[in-house]
């Protein structure tokens, strides 16, 4: 399908700057960009290739201050990535998506069906399951005896959600991630072994959850594993059992949660953060990469760092000083050795 930049406007409400007749019919990256295709700058980083870049027309912010003379058609919007954003999700909707039940697909008689679902070759549906339309159900996905799934939640293939667990509306779950499966509950016995305790909560996704390929959200031993309306959740996260994350968090990859901790809403982790369990974490947080959160976060919108982590700015003053360690260690064998000088020559 082809846009003219009038019409990508018109639907971003932004300000032309150039030809509003201009077509598009594809997107790009602005390095890379050619004749025919639209792209975004937001990133300072990357101003330099809105002088050379070969995109027919670049979203831009607002208060971007133009040097020099640009080849393109310029669409001016507050923000130059949430408009991109936006007019990806247009694209995508745009799409046909595949429709009905596939041959060698094993669905249950009791099982209860929207309408326009799709389900996949192969796919495993249990037992009084309940999928709302317009859902989809990718091939070799498995849902187990009486799962609820919403309208409109895409479910991609191999993905694992076992029995209980309820899915709410336009939800993604990628491929390989497996929702439900058993905390990690072991109570030690006098003789050193462990005997495992059941499992019997279950998995509730709000609304508008997406799971990364391969991230893992256990059951509850009672009750249930909460993920509130709007969280992300990148690939390779795991969330323990009777673990709650708060509405609209968003978690890089590698992250995990251990038991029964409570996240607040609107907070961001980077990669490979890590929870202690027990601990509840305020509205707002933001911790960097490879942090250790050891201890309850009680203050909102405070953003951490380190391992254990504490507040950014006494960790990076903190790593000014370790960094000078080598020196440090330096002037202090130099003034040992003086000192043991002067006692000598005292004698």
């Amino acid at each position: 399908m082809e846009f003219t930049a009038k019409i990508i406007a018109d639907f971003l409400q932004g300000e032309i700057v150039g030809n509003p007749d201009v077509k598009v019919n594809n997107v790009a990256k602005i390095e890379e960009a050619q004749p025919g295709t639209l792209a975004f700058l937001s990133n300072p980083k990357y101003n330099s290739y809105l002088y050379t870049t070969q995109a027919s027309i670049v979203l831009i912010n607002s208060d971007f201050k133009i040097e020099k003379e640009i080849k393109p058609t310029l669409i001016k919007v507050p923000n130059a990535y949430e408009a991109f954003a936006s007019l990806l999700q247009l694209a995508q909707q745009g799409k046909s998506f595949k429709t009905g039940i596939e041959e060698h697909s094993v669905v249950s008689e009791t099982a209860k069906l929207g309408e326009n679902i799709y389900i996949g070759s192969f796919a495993y549906i249990g037992e009084n399951v309940e999928i709302g339309k317009n859902a989809r159900i990718y091939p070799q996905a498995f849902i187990g005896d009486n799962v609820s799934i919403g309208e409109g939640s895409i479910i991609f293939a191999g993905v694992k959600i076992y029995e209980d667990c309820v899915i709410g509306n336009n939800c993604t779950i990628h491929a390989g991630a497996v929702i439900g499966a058993d905390g990690f509950g072991f109570a030690p016995q006098s003789d050193n072994n462990y005997k495992k305790i059941p499992q019997i909560g279950n998995v509730i996704l709000e609304d508008y959850v997406e799971i990364g390929a391969n991230a893992t959200i256990d059951r509850a031993t009672m009750g249930s594993t909460i993920i509130r309306k709007g969280v992300k959740l990148d690939n390779l996260t795991h969330i323990a059992h009777n673990v709650e994350v708060g509405e609209n968090t968003v978690m890089a990859a590698q992250s995990g949660i251990a038991g029964s901790t409570k996240i607040g809403k609107n907070c961001m982790f980077g990669g490979q953060v890590g929870f202690a369990p027990h601990i509840t974490i305020a509205d707002g947080v933001k911790a960097a990469a490879q942090s250790g959160i050891a201890q309850s976060i009680t203050e909102e919108n405070l953003i951490v760092m380190g391992a254990p982590a504490y507040k950014i700015t006494d960790y990076q003053k903190s790593y000014i000083g370790f960094r000078k360690l080598p020196e440090l260690i330096r002037q202090l064998a130099n003034l040992e050795r003086e000192v043991k000088e002067l006692k000598n020559n005292q004698k």
